[in-house]
């Protein structure tokens, strides 16, 4: 049902180097890129994600309430990605654990501020 999610960032050139780790992880790759846009995916009708400057030429923030789930396929690789992000110099915002009794999720920012998640069903 998504066709891609857009995250804004005041640091282009970083946010791309901090993606193109990350989402390379889940073998996402870039798709489309011009200078103030990337987007990533695994395959061309796969959801996609991006960051971009924001089109209106103010300031980026993270949005609140907003948040992305990546898929991650299992808990091992939830727990795996999580430490990635957070490597890479992103943040956490909740280890990995199940929540809901029906996801294995763990929460983090990105070096923007953005929140996202990594998940797998339990």
């Amino acid at each position: 049902m998504i066709a891609y999610a857009t995250l804004g960032t005041n640091d282009f050139a970083r946010a791309c180097t901090y993606y193109d780790a990350l989402l390379g992880e889940l073998g996402g790759q870039r798709f489309l890129e011009t200078d103030r846009i990337v987007l990533w995916a695994s395959a061309p009708d796969a959801p996609m994600m991006a960051v971009c400057t924001p089109y209106d030429e103010q300031a980026a923030t993270p949005g609140n309430g907003t948040m992305i789930a990546l898929a991650a396929g299992s808990r091992e690789d939830v727990d795996r990605l999580h430490r990635k992000a957070l490597e890479l110099g992103g943040s956490t915002e909740g280890e990995p654990g199940v929540r809901a009794e029906r996801f294995y999720i763990g929460y983090f920012r990105d070096l923007d501020g953005n929140k996202l998640c990594f998940f797998a069903p339990v």
